[in-house]
């Protein structure tokens, strides 16, 4: 019973007319970060809003220096972002900037 169930909805999610089909939208590139306290943003601009949008950033808590390495490191190994590691010190510096 469930597989007909499973087969119907298939059908009508396959049936539905592209407009009416879930989208997954990245990042519409409102801007793009700006320098910050003496800080270019561009090496945060080139790293983080392939997947980050400028306001998620800006709307993150203050965190470490420490902690910022740590989340930077995961977004590499957990999430597979392709940040160059030639820009941690930048991307932390643009982060932790005040």
């Amino acid at each position: 019973m469930r597989a007909v169930f499973a087969i119907a909805a298939l059908a009508l999610v396959a049936a539905a007319p592209p407009t009416q089909r879930l989208a997954v939208e990245l990042p519409d590139g409102e801007g793009l970060l700006p320098e910050r306290y003496g800080v270019s943003g561009e090496a945060v601009n080139n790293n983080c809003l392939a997947c980050h949008s400028a306001a998620m950033i800006t709307a993150q808590p203050r965190l470490t220096r420490v902690q910022w390495g740590e989340t930077i490191a995961k977004m590499r190994t957990v999430y597979g972002a392709p940040i160059d590691p030639a820009d941690d010190k930048a991307i932390l510096d643009w982060l932790v900037a005040d």
